[in-house]
């Protein structure tokens, strides 16, 4: 099979690359901005420059022949917004750039189109025992969550007028050699021995993904038949307080974290202050959701265990 990958020098485009090259069984076109740069060497593999993800591209080079396309690319959420419209500016690139490409990948014959999408359609937390599903009504909260709502919508819309099977994936947080962000910020200081205010986090869930599980997912869905036209929430299927997750990542960095209790409330309250109350809910809320149609309708559960993704996680880390 032919696979346009788009976003290939991405943390999760990567990672899909490197698997699919390591087994040898696809032509592979990795779609890349001039200047990014993709670490994976394969006879299989080809590289196709594309300037960016907009209403206006000609993704016609890229297409040729392609029977399957993963759409990793996006304009992805982002903690310090500058920009002054920010929806508008997610939609030209996760609704507009999105539905170009699929409009394009359409009419070039492609037979299978999976958006990478994000829980945040979903929403940004939920209530104890009640985890998000595929099926649930979307509750999108910020301009990123929007726009790949609308992005969702628009590639339905499209699939109900074609022949093109189109397969949506929600990830929740993913993790995994590489990670940057607040995750590797998380690792940096539990491996200084900082002391983290969150000892007392221990009534809230959260979802979690590793790179591998997700990379997996992605894999099972360009082929199997059950796959087209669905949704696919997708984690490592172990949820862990705010408390468990700090203490199994020291662990893996084989240390002895320092994790003070302080009330949930005594972290809120600081964080509104500030204008950053979504750092604050993501530590101390839950947001879970439940994969058992990955399971029923793809046979897919998660290959790799959180220790196991924490420890390769920190491993890598160390090298760098």
């Amino acid at each position: 099979m032919r696979i346009l990958i788009t976003g290939a020098s991405g943390f999760v485009g990567q990672a899909l690359v490197r698997q699919l090259a390591s087994e040898g069984l696809h032509h592979l076109r990795a779609a890349l901005r001039p200047t990014a740069k993709l670490p994976v060497d394969s006879s299989t593999l080809e590289k196709v420059i594309v300037e960016e993800l907009a209403p206006d591209t000609n993704w016609s080079a890229a297409l040729e022949g392609t029977e399957a396309v993963v759409h990793c690319a996006a304009r992805v959420h982002v903690m310090n917004e500058t920009a002054g419209d920010p929806l508008s500016e997610f939609r030209r690139t996760n609704v507009e750039g999105t539905l170009a490409l699929a409009r394009q990948a359409q009419l070039a014959g492609v037979r299978r189109f999976i958006f990478i999408s994000s829980i945040k359609v979903n929403g940004e937390e939920t209530q104890p025992g009640r985890p998000f599903t595929a099926d649930d009504t979307p509750a999108p909260a910020d301009p990123y969550g929007i726009s790949k709502m609308e992005a969702e919508q628009a590639l339905r819309e499209l699939a109900r007028n074609g022949t093109m099977e189109v397969v949506m994936i929600r990830p929740v947080l993913v993790y995994g050699p590489g990670v940057k962000a607040n995750f590797l910020s998380m690792i940096r200081w539990l491996d200084k021995g900082i002391p983290l205010p969150l000892g007392g986090i221990t009534s809230n869930r959260r979802s979690l993904v590793a790179l591998d599980n997700l990379v997996d997912l992605i894999c099972v869905c360009l082929t199997h038949p059950d796959a087209a036209g669905q949704v696919f929430l997708v984690s490592d299927g172990e949820d862990l307080s705010t408390t468990a997750m700090l203490r199994r990542i020291s662990l893996a960095l084989g240390k002895s974290p320092f994790l003070p209790s302080l009330p949930a409330s005594w972290l809120m309250l600081p964080a509104r202050m500030m204008g950053r109350p979504g750092i604050a809910q993501r530590l101390c809320g839950s947001l879970q959701v439940d994969i058992s149609k990955n399971r029923d309708l793809l046979g897919w559960t998660p290959g790799t265990t959180v220790d196991a993704a924490f420890q390769k996680t920190v491993d890598a880390y160390r090298r760098a």
